[in-house]
């Protein structure tokens, strides 16, 4: 419940704090006195978003403070989840700057304005004629259903379920469509790897049979270069090393005159033995190099397939076609793989639609069976407030699909006549009928769930007489498991609170405040002789003011 509230410079209000209690809390005020003012302040507090025009004085900033005892609220979860500090009296703080920049603070914690929401659900609840309008919408008729049905926990059961059900289908989607492209481009690329491997390549084969091809290519002008040299070297009287040895024999003669000498003969024998060597290896080459137009044919074939490949796959080198060749190779080995995943996740999704139907089912069945409970207390109610000829039809139908709370479609039917037709609730009920509904709704589920504080923003649209007595005396009996706040323009409501707060709008000067007063008892009398009789408050009025608090 809301303890307190503390407004600075918000809209109309330069500086209000009030305390409240449990019960029933009453607030009047003539039209345009600023009681949505003080929802405005509720609402930021909740964590609506906010403006500058939220400023009263646009030089100073907002600052609006709620205490709420939340012991009863089982909260200390939500706390832990989201690092802030648990306090059995927790603070909620808005602060907006001259600048436009909102703040928000749990007990002097930051927090953004999401975890405020979330914290809010579990707070207040202000219903608007918004809100009654809502009362048609499926989601909310199922959410009314399910709190007499307690299916709170199948729900985060089949919800959970449903979370990764629908997981698993996206990542199946997204397998098949891979697959799909995959088998499209898998016979193309089967031919692009069975070309490569038809290939046979291996790293540095092209540098090799590029050397080949050259060599075997100019076979004649290497013949004619080796064996020229060899004539050059071995030439008798004239060859090179004929000369050679000679010097060898002349050095020999006078080595003994100088160590250098000797040097020099062993470096000379050494010239001789490598040049030797030289001589042997281009006789070997001489031999060796024959003219082979098959090997020729053949390695400028092999040459010619590595180029074309090259050239189709944009490469340069016969290592980036091997690694074409292992990326081609995988992809055909990741679509047996997809098939494996594909076949896995549809296992999966079969045991998920299993467990689904099974928890859809369970549901279904509480829900048949508190279809009548509510329809029948609803009926009782409205029956109180001015409709004695009301009927409720809830038609509930499984359905293939897998929404977020079942497999159910749903419809609210309703007849406030004896005799009429029944007809879909948004269209044929009126305003007041829709208000009086909601009220019922909300005095049903205080029955079975434990609902925040409850704030019924003029509910009363519509009645007047006895069945606004009856109305006050429904949220007066709501009120003793719940705090609840009525705003309110009829004195029969308004008489049944337990505490009774008056919005009142002053001009001083050339500045209007609005200010939020608790009333004593005398105070209350008057009031509602005024809420009865206008400004000018008669005797009798006064008199039918103090009956109906009594």
């Amino acid at each position: 419940m809301i303890t307190s509230l503390s407004i600075k410079n918000f809209a109309l209000i330069d500086q209000l704090a009030i305390d409240f209690t449990n019960g029933l809390s009453i607030i009047t005020g003539e039209t345009g006195a600023g009681k949505s003012i003080i929802l405005g302040a509720l609402g930021l507090v909740l964590g609506k978003r906010a403006d500058l025009s939220s400023l009263k004085n646009t030089d100073e900033k907002c600052v609006i403070e709620a205490q709420f005892n939340i012991s009863k609220y089982n909260l200390l979860p939500f706390f832990e989840a989201n690092d802030l500090d648990y306090e059995a009296e927790t603070i909620i703080r808005r602060e907006i700057l001259p600048t436009g920049k909102s703040r928000a603070f749990i007990n002097d914690s930051p927090v953004n304005l999401q975890e405020l929401q979330a914290l809010s659900l579990f707070l207040i609840d202000i219903h608007s004629q918004q809100q009654t309008q809502e009362l048609s919408e499926e989601d909310v008729q199922f959410k009314i259903i399910d709190a007499i049905a307690n299916n709170k926990n199948d729900l985060g059961a089949y919800q959970e379920i449903l979370k990764e059900f629908r997981s698993n289908k996206s990542q199946l989607a997204s397998l098949q469509k891979k697959q799909s492209e995959s088998l499209k481009e898998q016979e193309y690329h089967t031919f692009l790897l069975e070309e490569l491997w038809s290939a046979k390549l291996m790293d540095g084969d092209q540098e090799q049979l590029e050397e080949d091809f050259e060599r075997l290519n100019n076979v004649e002008i290497i013949k004619e270069a080796i064996d020229k040299s060899l004539a050059i070297a071995n030439e008798e009287e004239i060859g090179l090393l004929h000369h050679l040895k000679e010097i060898k024999n002349t050095f020999q003669r006078i080595t003994p005159f100088s160590a250098k000498y000797q040097e020099l003969l062993e470096r000379i024998n050494s010239v001789i033995i490598e040049f030797d060597d030289i001589c042997t290896e281009l006789n070997q080459h001489s031999e060796m190099v024959l003219s082979d137009p098959e090997k020729l044919d053949y390695t400028n074939q092999k040459l010619q397939l590595i180029y074309t490949l090259q050239k189709k796959h944009q490469v340069k080198t016969v290592s980036e076609l091997l690694g074409i060749q292992n990326e081609l190779d995988q992809s055909l080995v990741s679509i047996s793989n997809l098939e494996s995943e594909i076949e896995k996740l549809n296992e999966l999704i079969t045991k998920n639609e299993g467990e689904l139907d099974a928890l859809a089912q369970v549901i279904h069945e509480k829900r048949v069976q508190a279809i009548p409970v509510l329809t029948d207390k609803i009926i009782q109610i409205l029956e109180k407030l001015g409709m004695p000829n009301v009927r409720f039809k809830i038609d509930l139908k499984l359905v293939p699909t897998y929404f977020s709370n079942g497999k159910e479609e749903l419809q609210f039917l309703f007849s406030a006549n004896k005799g009429g037709e029944f007809g879909l609730l948004k269209k044929v009920a009126s305003g007041g009928e829709m208000s009086r509904i909601m009220l019922a709704v909300k005095a049903i589920l205080a029955q079975y769930s434990k609902l925040p504080t409850l704030i019924f923003d003029e509910i009363d649209t519509g009645v007047s007489g006895e069945i606004a007595i009856r109305m006050g005396e429904i949220m007066k009996q709501m009120s003793t498991t719940m705090q609840v706040f009525a705003i309110t323009h009829l004195p029969q409501i308004a008489a049944k609170g337990d505490s009774h707060f008056k919005v009142a709008k002053s001009i001083v000067g050339e500045v209007t405040n609005s200010e939020l007063k608790l009333l004593t008892e005398d105070e209350r009398v008057l009031e509602i002789a005024q809420m009865l009789s206008g400004t000018v408050v008669s005797e009798s009025a006064l008199n039918h003011a103090k009956a109906l608090l009594n």
